[in-house]
């Protein structure tokens, strides 16, 4: 496909997407809820024993810890269904349940007293399973393996137990840097706002996968385009798509930048337009950056940077998706692993992994700015925080 091939299939989801920004923003223009319920994906160890919960006061932002909600090993990363009735954990280790890789643990939430129930799990077959989503249907759980370099699905039955998996997919290849690139690394899989497509941010080959995704089989195919490439030696991470399905993220870990892409959802082809740095000028420390998503809104994005040990803001344009950085804001804490932003848009807490704690910060919704709320609370090493909306 050539270029203007792609714009003009670009082009062509205008309409939709627009509307679907509309509403979007219609969405954030209500009332916030009085709180809502935060999980905190923690490393197991001495300090932690799985997922805890706080609840968040959407006026002050205050944290009150609920405490432990789920013992379960190296719950890395969390993902909500669309129901908000049930959660599901990547366990990163290397060993699950006696089976060679990783795993995925599946719980069923209490809204009313944030509560954790565990349902089941599944070994992933691969190792170090860092990064999980669950599709717009609700019908399918999609995970990454780090350190196996590969990707799967498990179909979810009725009362969201994982069903063995329906896809397993091996990546091969290496890049340029021997010591972290002899090798696939699969970092994170993400879908498109249609359902229809799946992109694997692989950091061990710079590549970001795509993948045809059909939710009824649980099954992922290669795509035409079957991937994008990004710097060589970047280490793609993390991906967020544009809420208004026309732009999509990536941030390079390695190289502590941020991919624009154009995203052609008809062919589910990826762009790039632009890459940008998460640093300020002068910084010459040694960092790399972990999360990147894109506020609701979809004016403004967001890259977690650890060793400067900021957040870096930048401004979206919405004609091309092109950023423009706004500045950078100290996370309070050491290793910002991730953050989250929640729903309505109006607060982003940072999960600071070395320092064992995370800080609320109140989202400026005209430049994006983050200001500090002055509240904060402990937890045992933080590695990822979701909202669940509709506690009172």
């Amino acid at each position: 496909m050539n270029r203007r091939t792609f714009v003009r299939n670009l082009t062509a989801t205008t309409v939709t997407t627009t509307a679907a920004l509309v509403s979007s923003n219609r969405l954030l223009a209500a009332d916030a809820p009085g709180a809502m319920w935060v999980y905190i994906g923690c490393y197991t160890g001495p300090k932690s024993k799985g997922i805890h919960a706080f609840r968040l006061d959407m006026k002050t932002g205050e944290l009150v810890a609920k405490g432990l909600v789920a013992e379960t090993v190296s719950p890395s990363f969390l993902a909500l269904h669309p129901n908000g009735r049930l959660l599901y954990a990547a366990n990163e280790v290397g060993n699950f349940a006696g089976t060679k890789g990783g795993g995925v643990s599946a719980f069923s939430v209490d809204p009313a007293t944030g509560g954790l129930k565990f349902l089941n799990s599944q070994p992933t077959g691969g190792g170090g399973t860092c990064h999980l989503v669950v599709d717009k249907t609700g019908r399918n759980v999609l995970a990454a393996n780090y350190g196996g370099g590969s990707v799967v699905v498990f179909p979810v039955d009725g009362q969201g137990r994982l069903k063995e998996r329906a896809t397993f997919i091996q990546h091969e290849g290496s890049s340029v840097d021997p010591r972290r690139q002899k090798g696939p690394h699969a970092h994170s899989i993400n879908v498109s706002p249609d359902n229809h497509v799946a992109v694997v941010a692989d950091l061990g080959l710079d590549k970001v996968m795509i993948y045809r995704f059909d939710s009824r089989k649980g099954k992922l195919t290669t795509n035409a385009r079957a991937f994008a490439t990004t710097k060589p030696g970047g280490g793609p991470r993390h991906f967020a798509f544009h809420p208004n399905g026309r732009f999509a993220y990536t941030n390079l870990e390695m190289a502590s930048s941020v991919t624009a892409f154009a995203y052609d959802a008809k062919e589910g082809a990826l762009e790039e337009v632009q890459t940008v740095s998460t640093l300020p000028a002068g910084f010459d420390g040694n960092n790399s950056t972990a999360e990147t998503q894109v506020h609701p809104s979809g004016e403004f994005l967001y890259c977690s940077n650890r060793g400067h040990n900021s957040i870096a803001v930048f401004a979206i344009n919405a004609k091309s998706g092109r950023l423009t950085h706004v500045g950078n804001t100290s996370t309070g804490g050491e290793i910002p692993r991730n953050f989250g932003i929640d729903p309505t848009g109006k607060f982003l807490i940072a999960a600071n992994q070395k320092t064992d704690n995370l800080v609320v910060f109140r989202i400026d919704p005209k430049t994006g700015e983050l200001k500090p709320t002055g509240h904060s609370a402990e937890t045992p090493t933080p590695v990822c925080v979701k909202f669940l909306p509709g506690v009172g």
